[in-house]
């Protein structure tokens, strides 16, 4: 029988929480159950697998055992014993053997064990450890689609980020882990993206804001203010008695979609109006009219 692998079959990553794992289980049961697809002959066989691989990756032991063992995860707590009686038979016989089995010859005299000299000359294959990075960009970095060099166990791996990436979003890379055991394939990286602030503006998902100084002549008779984004200058029109605090969307100007060209969020302004300072005496009797008008 080939082996299932559970988190494709719940359509997960490795390192989903238990709360996207039980999320994922219950969408995929509800779309497959075999009620609401009396059509669908495979419907019965998918909805007995996702229950199965909810079974496992959704119990915290089940889980721990079946990334480390694979698909002999079942065989666990069987390995361990033969593994204790390995250590155990080497401590009775020290100093005949000085120098213990480590972890590689012990799954492969487990296996022998287990299944008998049949496994003799197909050993097993093992997938190789999965590896952890962090790579820090700041937002304009994010902005474009661009290469980094990232450095994993003295190894250089240089990696195309697309625009738009999101901090501590999560990516793969598929075999750029560790070597595999008995021919078997390399582990993963996975790499979460550490993004900076800015100090200029607030990044919620797709869309930016900013807060933009606005005098206050401009504010009380109208006219046009100059502001910078990220992605150049914009000229905006101001209409007469801008209040402190107005609030602009500027469509399209926020940041890139991740892996949809030419697709943006916008950018949100709010204006601070910004008033006059070491007024002069006629403009302080001119203000002072004003006031008397009012």
């Amino acid at each position: 029988m080939d082996f299932i692998d559970y988190y494709k079959i719940l359509e997960v990553d490795k390192t989903a929480s238990a709360d996207n794992i039980k999320k994922a289980y219950r969408k995929l049961a509800r779309k497959h159950h075999p009620d609401l697809n009396p059509k669908d002959k495979e419907a019965k066989n998918k909805f007995q697998q996702i229950n199965e691989a909810n079974e496992v990756l959704g119990n915290v032991e089940k889980r721990k055992k079946y990334d480390q063992f694979g698909e002999e995860w079942q065989h666990a707590e069987q390995f361990d014993k033969h593994k204790q009686q390995q250590q155990s038979q080497q401590s009775q016989y020290q100093n005949a053997q000085p120098f213990g089995g480590d972890g590689e010859s012990d799954f492969s005299s487990f296996f022998e064990y287990m299944f008998g000299s049949a496994q003799k000359g197909s050993q097993t294959k093992f997938k190789g450890q999965d590896y952890e990075a962090e790579l820090k960009l700041n937002l304009l970095d994010a902005m474009k689609t661009h290469k980094e060099t990232i450095n994993v166990n003295g190894k250089n791996i240089r990696i195309t980020i697309p625009a738009g990436i999101e901090n501590n979003q999560k990516i793969k890379l598929i075999g750029y882990g560790a070597t595999g055991s008995n021919g078997g394939p390399s582990g993963d990286l996975y790499i979460t993206f550490n993004i900076a602030p800015h100090t200029d503006y607030k990044r919620l998902k797709n869309d930016l804001y900013a807060t933009v100084n606005l005098d206050f002549y401009t504010a009380l008779l109208g006219g046009e203010t100059t502001i910078d984004t990220l992605t150049g200058k914009v000229k905006l029109k101001v209409n007469p008695e801008t209040q402190q605090g107005t609030k602009l969307r500027l469509k399209g100007k926020g940041f890139p979609i991740y892996k949809k060209e030419n697709e943006y969020g916008d950018l949100y302004i709010t204006y601070q109006i910004v008033l006059p300072t070491k007024l002069n005496q006629k403009q302080k009797e001119l203000f002072t009219e004003i006031s008397k008008l009012n």
